[in-house]
């Protein structure tokens, strides 16, 4: 889409994901058998026909460099354009990474970015959501309606969420109130944090807010501007969802057992990238099963899975048992081991004859390369 850019915000959040985001930023953490969660977003982009993508780092971003690269599996590797990775706006001092005070602030780090931008109009989101949304259909309703800001949001609240903004509309879908972490959202939207605007408008709003030491894109623009700026929504209701505990990465990957959600999740018109790893087909031993699960390329099963996500890689020897379980890129689990509600992160290695338990309530979280 020639005149839409895309921003992409990856940046620290407090949550308790514990050992899944102990060396990664949420935006890559593995999900659904192949993927990290910013291929989502990034790849509702690409779809929309996005071929300028721009990446804010901010802190533990190291695993995220690596996974997107030139951008050559988004075809956003070019020239011109393309897959921009932005230099972290924050400083390491003493060990500690600032804590990222919000969105405002981290444009105004790379507003000679922005001044570059060749589209008329920026989509803004964060990393952490997976969605697959036809943002062309954001687009054009938001140059139909006339907004300043179009914002999309659901009114499938998450009652448990933190940290969210939530919007009042009129009969004609404007926002009229935003406000933050209601107890009871009942008759409002959720914000999917997902904005489209000029790009002009965008420095506009970075040179003000700036010079007046503002860093928060809700109270500096959503709660400050609503009386100048006209702002609507798009109600998007389709499958959106964003993780903030172990519990719920396991809840929503296990969800994707559903044939119903899986399809909407990866919409055959459009379609989720990742980088490539190219493995062999998945062996199942005559002797070994596989019931109701999604699995991966390359995994080798000679014992038993059953309700469980295997990621690229994984190999279950014979006699193990692997119920109701995400056992992420190779891990190895030991001949005879049991493992129930257990989520293993990359490359760990389970010892034979081990016995794992968690509880579909409190799922066991194993760090990347831990040997059990």
């Amino acid at each position: 889409m020639k005149g839409l850019h895309g921003i992409i915000f990856s940046y620290e959040k407090h949550n308790n994901l514990r050992e899944l985001t102990a060396n990664r930023t949420p935006a890559s953490v593995p999900f659904a058998g192949r993927y990290r969660i910013i291929d989502f977003i990034l790849s509702s982009m690409v779809n929309a026909g996005i071929t300028d993508v721009g990446v804010v780092l901010h802190g533990r971003y190291q695993s995220l460099m690596d996974h997107l690269g030139s951008g050559k599996d988004w075809d956003l590797s070019r020239k011109h354009g393309g897959l921009r990775l932005l230099p972290p706006f924050a400083y390491e001092k003493s060990g500690f990474i600032r804590e990222f005070r919000g969105r405002m602030e981290a444009l105004a780090g790379v507003r000679s970015y922005l001044q570059g931008i060749r589209q008329s109009h920026v989509v803004m989101a964060n990393s952490d959501l997976i969605i697959n949304i036809p943002l062309q259909d954001v687009y054009q309703a938001h140059l139909d309606s006339g907004a300043d800001i179009t914002a999309v949001c659901t009114s499938n609240l998450d009652v448990n969420a933190e940290d969210v903004n939530y919007f009042r509309l009129n009969d004609e879908g404007r926002i009229t109130e935003t406000l933050f972490s209601v107890r009871n959202p009942e008759g409002c939207y959720r914000s999917l944090e997902i904005y489209i605007l000029s790009k002009q408008l965008l420095l506009d709003l970075v040179d003000e807010c700036t010079s007046h030491d503002l860093f928060n894109f809700r109270s500096a623009v959503l709660q400050g501007k609503a009386d100048s700026l006209h702002i609507q929504s798009y109600v998007w209701d389709g499958y959106a969802a964003q993780i903030h505990s172990v519990k719920e990465y396991y809840d929503r990957s296990v969800e994707l057992l559903d044939p119903a959600i899986r399809r909407e999740v990866f919409h055959p018109a459009r379609p989720v990238h990742t980088k490539e790893r190219n493995d062999a087909s998945t062996y199942v031993d005559p002797d070994g099963s596989c019931c109701n699960c999604l699995v991966a390329d390359g995994c080798t099963i000679e014992g038993t899975v059953e309700n469980s996500i295997l990621f690229r890689g994984v190999s279950v020897a014979r006699g193990a048992e692997v119920k109701n379980c995400v056992l992420m890129q190779d891990v190895a689990v030991g001949r005879d081991a049991v493992l129930h509600y257990v989520v293993a992160d990359k490359n760990v290695e389970i010892m034979e004859s081990r016995t794992l338990m968690g509880h579909d309530e409190y799922p066991m979280a194993i760090a990347k390369n831990s040997k059990v």
